[in-house]
C-alpha cells in the first residue's frame, strides 16, 4: 500500500521515489474499488498561487487517514509517498487528496487544525526499504501476539497489526466483549518484539472491514470495499420493512445487524406514511377487527376478527381510510365478508411455456412419427440403388414396379447349398401357387448371378478349415 494506483491494497507494492512530483502513473483519480481512494473533482482546475491550500490528506494501512501540513511546499500529487511527523520517530504514508477538498474533509470529520502535524519530505529509497521490511513482519507478529494472549488467558482477539514506517512502534488492533487488563500483556509484547507497543480496541464491524469477506448477497462486504462510516442499525428497521426478526438472517459477518438494512429504509418510511396505523381497528356489524398484516408493495392491509383470527381479509388502503372515517362518525361498517371483493384472476401469457412439462416430448413424438413413416421408403430406395450399382447396366431390364413380387423368393432359398451339392440333378417340383405371372427373362437374370456366388463362397470356407487345422496336444 504505497501509492494510489490499482495495487494500492498490496503492502508489498511500491512505485519508488522516481515519481515524486506526479506520483504513480497508474493512479486513478476517479476512484476504484479501494474504499480509501477519493474522487478529486477539482483536479483539472488550477487555483491561484496566493490562495493555494497547503493541507494534504495522507492514508496509511487499512482505513487509517490523517491530515498534514505541507510546510516546505513540496510538489505533491495523489499517490506520492511521503514521510510525515509522528511520535515517536516518523511514519510513511501515501497522499490520497490535495487541494481545496482537504478543507471540506476536515470540516466533515471535525478534525482540529491545532493538532495538524507536518510533512518532512518525500520518501527516499531508505525510507521505503525500512517500511517494506516492517510490513513483511506483520503476519508473523500477529500470530505470535495471539499465542501470548492465549497463554496469559485474556479473552480478546488480536485482529490486525500495524508497524510504523520507521519500525519504532507497533499498533495492535483487538476486539473483546469485556474490559481487558493489559499490564501483563504489554510487558510480554515489549519483551518479545523489542519496540513500543500501542493497543487499540475496535468494534466487530471494524474487524469485518479489516478482514473482509463475502456477504449473503454473494458480493464482497460493503464495509471492506466502499463503506467508510457505520450507522446504527436496530430491530425497528426490520419491522418497518416487514421482515421476520430472525437473528441468523438479519446478522452479517460481524455478528451485528446488516448495514444494508438502512439502504431502503427511507423508501419504506415514505411508503408507510400513506398507510393507516398498523394498530388500526374496525368496528363492524359482526364484531371488532384488527390489522394483522401490511403489504407495502401491493398497498393492502389484512384484517381479521378478534373472535376468529384464522380468516384474513385484504383491502386497499383507500377503502380502509373510508372505513376508519365511517367509524369516527359513530357508524359501524358492514361485515368484512361483504366488503371483500372477489379477486379477478389475471390471465398471464407464458411466452416461453416454461410451465409446460411436456413441451419437449410433444415435439419429439411428432418428429419420430414422421421419421418412422419415411424410413421404409428411404430404405427401399437405398437398397434399390445399391442393387442397381452392384448389378451394373443391363439390357432389357424390367421396370421396378414388378419388384413387389419378390417376397415369394425366400421359399427358393431355403436350402442355399442345394445347387452346389446336387450338381446337375433336377430341382424338386413344387406345387403351383396362385401368383401373377413373371417373365422368364427376369427369373433367369436374378437366379443366375446368385448361384456362382454361392459356389465360390462355400469352397473357400472348407479350404480355410483344412489349411489351418487346430493343433493337438501330444501329452493329452
Amino acid at each position: 500500500m504505497s501509492c494510489g494506483c490499482k495495487t494500492s491494497g498490496d503492502s508489498a507494492h511500491s512505485c519508488g521515489p522516481k515519481k515524486t512530483a506526479n506520483g504513480c502513473e497508474s493512479v486513478n483519480t476517479c476512484g476504484n474499488s479501494y474504499k480509501l481512494s477519493v474522487f478529486d473533482w477539482l483536479s483539472n482546475i488550477n487555483n491561484p498561487a496566493s490562495n493555494r491550500c497547503d493541507l494534504v490528506e495522507v492514508r496509511f494501512k487499512n482505513d487509517r487517514k490523517s491530515f498534514y501540513r505541507n510546510v516546505n511546499n513540496i510538489p505533491l500529487h495523489i499517490g506520492s509517498v511521503v514521510t510525515v511527523e509522528s511520535s515517536p520517530g516518523h511514519d510513511v504514508g501515501v497522499v490520497s487528496l490535495t487541494g481545496e477538498l482537504v478543507k471540506i474533509q476536515m470540516k466533515k470529520k471535525k478534525f482540529p487544525e491545532e493538532s495538524i502535524l507536518k510533512i518532512y519530505r518525500q520518501a527516499n529509497q531508505k525510507d521505503l526499504e525500512v517500511w517494506q521490511e516492517a510490513r513483511k513482519k506483520e503476519d508473523g507478529v500477529k500470530l505470535e501476539a495471539r499465542k501470548i494472549a492465549h497463554r496469559i488467558g485474556l479473552e480478546m482477539k488480536v485482529t490486525d497489526v500495524e508497524y510504523q514506517g520507521d519500525s519504532s512502534k507497533i499498533t495492535f488492533y483487538y476486539t473483546a466483549d469485556n474490559r481487558v487488563d493489559f499490564r501483563q500483556l504489554i510487558k510480554e509484547y515489549a519483551g518479545a518484539f523489542r519496540t513500543k507497543i500501542d493497543m487499540k480496541q475496535i468494534g466487530f464491524r471494524q474487524e469485518a472491514a479489516k478482514v473482509g469477506g463475502i456477504g449473503s448477497c454473494g458480493r464482497e462486504l460493503c464495509c471492506s470495499t466502499w463503506l467508510t462510516d457505520f450507522r446504527s442499525v436496530n430491530t425497528n428497521v426490520a419491522r418497518y420493512q416487514q421482515l421476520s426478526i430472525n437473528p441468523q438472517k438479519l446478522a452479517g459477518q460481524c455478528g451485528k445487524l446488516k448495514c444494508c438494512l438502512n439502504y431502503e429504509l427511507d423508501s419504506y418510511l415514505d411508503a408507510l406514511s400513506h398507510f393507516p396505523s398498523s394498530s388500526t381497528t374496525l368496528d363492524t356489524e359482526k364484531g371488532r377487527a384488527f390489522c394483522i398484516k401490511i403489504d407495502v408493495f401491493k398497498k393492502k392491509m389484512w384484517f381479521a376478527y378478534v373472535d376468529s383470527s384464522m380468516a384474513w381479509y385484504d383491502f386497499d388502503i383507500d377503502l380502509v381510510k373510508k372505513l376508519i372515517a365511517k367509524n369516527k362518525k359513530g357508524e359501524r361498517t358492514p361485515p368484512l365478508e361483504d366488503l371483500k371483493q372477489p379477486d379477478i384472476p389475471v390471465q398471464s401469457i407464458d411466452l416461453i411455456q416454461e410451465n409446460n412439462v411436456d413441451r419437449f416430448e410433444k415435439k419429439n413424438r411428432g418428429n419420430n412419427r414422421n421419421r418412422n413413416q419415411n424410413r421404409p421408403n428411404n430404405n427401399g430406395q437405398n437398397q434399390g440403388a445399391q442393387q442397381g450399382q452392384s448389378q451394373g447396366p443391363k439390357k432389357n431390364r424390367p421396370e421396378r414396379t414388378e419388384r413387389t413380387e419378390r417376397p415369394d423368393r425366400p421359399e427358393r432359398a431355403e436350402n442355399p447349398n442345394a445347387n452346389a451339392n446336387s450338381g446337375n440333378q433336377p430341382r424338386p417340383q413344387q406345387k403351383p401357387q396362385p401368383k401373377p405371372q413373371q417373365p422368364k427373362a427376369q427369373v433367369e437374370k436374378t437366379d443366375a448371378p446368385s448361384d456362382p456366388e454361392k459356389k465360390q463362397q462355400n469352397p473357400n470356407k472348407k479350404n480355410f478349415k483344412k489349411k489351418y487345422p487346430p493343433k493337438k496336444d501330444k501329452n493329452a
